[in-house]
């Protein structure tokens, strides 16, 4: 009976050290998706633990452990949607600067540029006035019958210089002046355009590098799990079918995770083309797809497009250059003149003479040079009215998708993204205490990994939006760009 006694006392040591045991064993966590900072991706040092380890301030300091269910990896929760954003490092380009950059660098500008010298030197050769025609004329004077005079020389020089018609002069001159304006606002459509591509692209950098880092966590979160399962099947306490299952959960995520990466890659580069290569491969942007959008009202813009967009101020002018056209060919049928002095000398006479040379519009008056100048200034107007109107709905469609993204930003941050967090701390408790498998773990944490990507591409339509309204009022840095 003494023996029996000690007997279950020592069963009961026994015992109580193993609950201890598996309940300090059903701590260890699983790593799980970090929900994204939106912060400027920066090469960062590798931590020197786990760096999917779930922070303490999720894990309730009240909840009772329970133990583990044989077979079963318990999993952690995720830290919070909101975590703060990271300090830029120093360098880091912001929005503003990079297009700056670009705006300097890229080729494209530059052409459009000498485009508008081009236009202005124009404006100089329409208003010079004609060269003067000098003509001489000289050569050896033989007579037919010698003895009446006897042989010399003689010469002629003759001035001709070309009165100009003065409403044609004027009308030419300001096609030219009208060609200048058509041609800085072609170059301030392309500065537009660059301007708001580069900022597009750049956030589209930012998005990628965060789907790459929820790519590359969600790897590594399956193949901790196979990982995992693959030593409970050796222990023979899970079935060979689940560590099938995480090998095929492996793959698939690897393959997103290196789609990701390249992806990623493939933005970083786009910048580095747009920038005509005076961007550094491992250039960092101080932005985030978090960063606020700031756009007048609606009302405002609708008066400030029609009067700012470049295309629209470029049809004005070519209408405008049109319609000197049209004055410039009429004109031409209006008489020109050309006034004539003429110099005579041989050996016995000196001639001094003056006259002019007047051309007849009698047989062409220039109507097919008229009628093409009308219907291209009728083209130019026709053209004029319907961008007026394109660029009007252009507008209202920018803002409705600006209006949208903005809704699915604030759904994201108001509660889809905190609904699917507590879906997965649900499923992660079930599971902790064996009413439910891992696979329905891992289903809300892939539902998860979907939402949070959603989020951040809702972000970028707002970013993209709001690039597509400045770049149809013409919005962009000018201080730095030269005129």
């Amino acid at each position: 009976m003494h023996i029996s006694l000690h007997t279950g006392i020592l069963l009961s040591l026994i015992l109580i050290f193993s609950s201890t045991t598996a309940s300090a064993q059903g701590s260890s966590n699983i790593p799980a998706i970090i929900a994204p900072s939106l912060a400027p991706a920066t090469p960062a040092p590798a931590p020197a633990t786990t760096p999917f380890a779930a922070p303490a301030t999720l894990a309730p300091a009240t909840e009772p452990s329970a133990p583990v269910p044989s077979g079963r990896v318990p999993v952690d929760a995720i830290p919070p949607a909101t975590a703060s954003p990271a300090m830029p490092p120093p360098g880091a380009l912001s929005i503003e600067a990079l297009q700056w950059l670009g705006l300097e660098a890229n080729g494209l500008v530059h052409a459009a540029r000498s485009q508008v010298g081009i236009a202005e030197s124009g404006v100089i050769a329409a208003a010079a006035y004609p060269n003067p025609q000098v003509t001489g004329v000289a050569g050896p004077q033989d007579p037919r019958i010698p003895a009446a005079n006897p042989a010399n020389h003689h010469r002629q020089v003759t001035v001709a210089q070309m009165i100009e018609n003065p409403f044609m002069r004027s009308a030419r001159i300001g096609a030219a002046a009208a060609g200048v304006e058509a041609s800085r606002a072609s170059f301030n459509q392309v500065r537009a355009d660059l301007a708001a591509l580069l900022r597009v692209r750049a956030f589209e950098l930012l998005q990628r590098q965060e789907i790459a880092r929820i790519e590359t966590e969600v790897f590594d979160l399956m193949d901790d799990v196979r990982r995992r399962i693959k030593l409970a099947v050796e222990v023979g306490e899970t079935a060979r079918f689940e560590l099938i299952r995480s090998d095929a959960e492996v793959l698939n995520a690897a393959g997103r995770k290196e789609a990701a990466q390249l992806n990623a890659q493939r933005a970083r580069i786009a910048l580095i083309q747009l920038t005509a290569g005076a961007l550094k491969p491992d250039f960092v942007l101080k932005a985030t797809l978090r960063d606020p959008v700031q756009l007048p009202a609606l009302e405002v813009l609708r008066q400030e497009v029609p009067a700012a967009n470049p295309e629209i101020l470029r049809l004005i002018a070519e209408q405008e250059r049109t319609r000197l056209r049209i004055s410039q060919e009429r004109a031409a049928i209006i008489p020109g003149v050309q006034a004539i002095l003429s110099n005579y000398q041989d050996a016995q006479y000196t001639a001094n003479m003056a006259g002019m040379t007047v051309t007849v519009p009698l047989l062409y008056q220039r109507r097919g040079e008229i009628n093409a100048a009308i219907f291209d200034s009728a083209r130019v107007r026709e053209t004029l009215e319907y961008r007026q109107f394109e660029v009007g709905q252009l507008l209202e469609s920018a803002w409705q998708a600006y209006q949208i993204a903005q809704r699915r930003v604030e759904m994201f941050e108001g509660g889809i993204i905190r609904e699917a967090e507590l879906a997965f701390q649900v499923a992660r408790s079930a599971h902790r205490f064996g009413e439910r498998g891992l696979i329905e773990v891992l289903d809300s944490q892939r539902i998860l990994r979907g939402i949070l990507v959603d989020s951040l591409l809702a972000r970028f339509e707002l970013q993209a939006a709001a690039a597509e309204i400045d770049r149809l009022r013409a919005h962009y840095p000018k201080e730095q760009t030269l005129e």
